[in-house]
């Protein structure tokens, strides 16, 4: 008998059987449902089907010789009763079914053999013997009487292994069989790898045997039956997708001599099936020589698929039972054996590893992928982030969408959706404009009802144009630039570049620098040592400063600004002494001009002073070159600043672009101008009055060449290294006459307080370096801005600190400077040297 169990009832459940008769209920462990010929087999969804056999212990079959039922006569009428208790999630959650099923057999064959999932089982055909008899349970070893002291029971059974091993009913229970005899029949029952049963191969086809001889009592003697049964445990072949089992077609455990195939089934389950069925499954039943063979397509409808995760890594089984019934005549004794097999296969392992398909819109900024296909009885338990592992409701909380799609085919998938915004989104810039976003993820599962888990990983990536990048604005004034940004898409995680220099700490604070969460500002003076001279006319000078900001790991430019503006610029000073003062700046399409190499027409005539900009020069309108022309009413002085190559040498050709800059001075020829005036008649003519007065002067040692920032009373002592230079500057303060000149005529620098103490060094003899002096000085140019009001009242120079010394001794750490300050009216700017 097959009773069938709704998945709707067991799912979920643990599931109890109890066998049924009259009023004794007795659980049948996995134990004693092999030795009283019940079996069950259940799939993944809780499809559960429970089989017996009729001549089970606990069928009710009426009328008995044994000491064991009382069984119907000629066992044709079978009432088979079952409990089933399915217990939920606590042993007081319990569900309760009793099933009753009357089964009618007639067709009994001279001998039937059964081979089931669990157990084997033979009974062969003996006279009706005339007695009577109680049924009992065998499960209880106790509870079965001893055979040997029955009027009509089975008193010894000898099985052969193949040496003869024999006992007593009882002891045979003990050991695991079952055996009984009915009104017709003698039914001997045996579980699989037993003490007593042996392994043996039959048309390469391995096969599990018992053989025992049953001794039972009659009531004029005692009558002895031969029993066998063989049942086989392989000949599975699995090919292209097809299941083919091969069975012995002659079982030569059960026969002896020459024999005739009368019938011969296949079914499904435990129910045959008829051609037509058959056919519409794909199923054959055929015959070699050897074998008799049924082939089942993988995924046929009447099997089922089962998860496993060897290694972590899923895969898949498929699991089928097939039946096969064969009825065979022998030659020599026309005696009928009917053999019936219940074979479950399952097949090898089967790599399944799930496919992503990613459904991911980028302009949607939602990742979104569904991972499959699986079998139901995997379940998704969690996702690992890159900030941690999520529940699947943990997931659906954060706002990430985890669902589960089931498919007609029986399988299901997995989708799970997460906004690119998320922090569990990774992301990066492959291109200044492009922003890579990732998410990695690993879905974790499990299969049941094992719990077994494995997991899968995915690895999301969507590209998007949706970087903003930083903006840049600038003006000017007469003096300086003003420059503004506006923070993009990377905050102030930026390189920024003023012109050829990373902006620093120290280069922020000299242009103050002012910024914020989204915005910061830049004042830069137009002489700033990052801007660049563009263009140089007689009244201006055009000055461009360059900003970029760059991503800081691949240097991309995302946004630049070339600001150029023009300022208010004096390059040529005309005094009326016929004096000319001319400034040369580097420009830019002269990069690698050194302004020290600048000279007027006359090359000798070199600057007074200069640095890595600019060149100062001071010259007599009569000198160096300088040509005049005459015109109505005024005198034109012209001269050229210029670099200049020694043509004569083959060997040296110009490698800059030509260096020229123009300088002139127009004076008046003659001039005629009224003056009105009135006189009275004075007592006396007023005598020449010689007057005195002061003019005060400071000497200031500056921090650094920009002379933006002196030294205070505070900071001395200065500590300065060898060689350092020191930028000193002297001015004339407290006057505004523009006809004032201050001139340096001598400098020096002495060991001690006493500025006419021993020893001394010159630093400046009659306005000009020291000519013996191995580090001369550097004379420097001053030019008109916002502090600088009247350049002719200060001059600037710098020298490298030194240290007195006697016989390689050093006197003292450093020197003390000390100067000699003249000051004429209407004097020159400075000396020639």
């Amino acid at each position: 008998m097959r009773l069938s169990l709704d998945k709707a009832l067991a799912v979920g459940n643990e599931l109890e059987v109890e066998a049924v008769v009259g009023t004794q209920h007795v659980v049948l462990t996995p134990r004693l449902a092999a030795q009283c010929g019940y079996s069950m087999e259940s799939d993944p969804w809780g499809n559960t089907r429970i089989y017996s056999s009729l001549l089970g212990c606990y069928v009710d079959n009426k009328v008995c010789l044994s000491s064991i039922y009382y069984k119907s006569p000629d066992d044709q009428t079978f009432n088979v009763g079952l409990r089933l208790r399915m217990y939920g999630h606590t042993q007081s959650d319990v569900v309760t079914h009793d099933v009753m099923q009357t089964c009618s057999y007639t067709q009994w064959a001279s001998r039937e053999i059964l081979c089931d999932r669990n157990y084997m089982e033979v009974s062969n055909h003996i006279t009706t013997p005339d007695a009577k008899g109680q049924a009992q349970d065998v499960k209880d070893i106790n509870a079965i009487p001893d055979a040997s002291g029955a009027a009509h029971g089975i008193w010894k059974l000898t099985f052969y292994t193949p040496e003869p091993v024999s006992m007593v009913l009882s002891e045979a229970e003990q050991a695991g069989y079952g055996a009984m005899v009915t009104s017709t029949r003698l039914v001997m029952r045996s579980p699989y790898n037993t003490a007593e049963t042996y392994s043996e191969k039959v048309g390469g086809v391995p096969m599990e045997v018992f053989r025992v001889s049953a001794y039972y009592q009659v009531p004029h003697g005692l009558n002895v039956v031969n029993l066998a049964a063989a049942c086989p445990t392989g000949g599975v072949l699995f090919i292209n997708d097809v299941i083919s089992w091969h069975v012995p077609r002659r079982v030569t455990p059960l026969l002896d001599g020459n024999f005739e195939v009368l019938e011969m089934h296949m079914g499904i389950n435990g129910k045959r099936l008829d051609g037509s069925q058959m056919a519409t499954r794909g199923y054959t039943l055929s015959t070699t020589r050897h074998h008799i063979v049924i082939e089942i397509p993988v995924g046929s409808s009447d099997g089922h698929f089962k998860s496993h995760a060897p290694d972590y890594q899923y895969h898949i089984t498929y699991i089928v039972e097939p039946m096969l019934e064969v009825l065979w005549r022998t030659t020599d004794t026309q005696d009928d054996t009917k053999y019936t097999v219940l074979f479950p296969i399952t097949t090898p392992l089967m790599p399944q590893p799930p496919h992503f398909r990613e459904n991911t819109v980028p302009e949607a900024w939602v990742f979104s992928v569904i991972l499959g296909t699986f079998l139901h009885d995997v379940v998704l338990r969690n996702i690992t982030f890159s900030t941690g592992v999520l529940t699947v409701e943990e997931s659906n909380a954060r706002g990430f969408t985890v669902q589960e799609y089931n498919h007609p085919n029986g399988t299901k998938s997995f989708s799970l959706s997460v906004p690119f915004n998320s922090d569990v989104v990774l992301k990066r810039n492959p291109d200044r404009l492009v922003t890579t976003y990732f998410l990695p993820l690993i879905f974790g599962f499990i299969i049941l009802p094992e719990e077994t888990p494995f997991a899968h990983p995915v690895e999301l990536q969507a590209s998007h144009q949706d970087v903003e990048r930083p903006t840049i604005t600038g003006t000017c004034d007469q003096n300086q630039f003003y420059i503004g940004v506006k923070y993009g898409y990377q905050g102030h995680n930026l390189k920024a570049m003023v012109g050829p220099r990373v902006l620093t700490a120290e280069m922020a604070e000299e242009y103050n620098f002012q910024g914020n969460g989204t915005h910061f500002t830049l004042i830069l003076p137009y002489t700033a040592k990052d801007t660049a001279f563009e263009l140089i006319t007689s009244d201006s000078v055009r000055t461009r400063v360059d900003l970029l900001l760059l991503d800081p790991i691949n240097d991309w430019v995302l946004s630049d600004l070339y600001l150029s503006c023009t300022f208010p610029f004096t390059t040529t000073t005309c005094y009326p002494n016929g004096t000319m003062t001319a400034m040369a700046v580097k420009v830019e399409s002269v990069p690698n001009l050194s302004p020290s190499r600048l000279t007027l027409k006359d090359q000798s005539c070199k600057p007074a002073f200069s640095d890595d900009r600019s060149a100062y020069f001071s010259f007599s309108v009569d000198s160096c070159g300088t040509t005049r022309t005459f015109f109505d009413h005024y005198m034109l002085y012209e001269n050229e600043i210029g670099l200049y190559y020694n043509r004569r040498v083959a060997s040296t050709s110009p490698v800059d672009p030509e260096y020229r800059q123009t300088v002139s001075c127009y004076y008046m020829v003659n001039e005629t101008q009224t003056v009105a005036f009135s006189s009275k008649p004075r007592r006396y003519e007023p005598t020449p009055a010689i007057g005195s007065g002061q003019l005060m002067v400071q000497m200031r040692l500056a921090q650094d060449s920009s002379y933006g920032l002196f030294y205070q009373a505070e900071d001395y002592p200065v500590v300065k290294y060898l060689r350092q230079p020191l930028y000193f500057e002297v001015a004339l303060i407290a006057s505004t006459d523009p006809n004032l000149a201050l001139i340096v005529e001598k400098c020096w620098a002495t060991l001690y307080d006493d500025r006419m103490s021993l020893p001394l060094w010159d630093i400046i003899v009659d306005g000009c370096e020291n000519p013996d002096d191995s580090h001369v000085t550097i004379f420097h140019p001053v030019v008109r801005d916002a502090r600088v009001l009247v350049p002719s009242h200060i001059k600037r120079f710098s020298i490298k600190m030194f240290t007195f010394t006697k016989e390689e001794a050093v006197l003292k750490d450093k020197g003390k400077e000390e100067q000699t300050l003249l000051i004429k009216g209407k004097s020159p700017l400075g000396l020639l040297c």
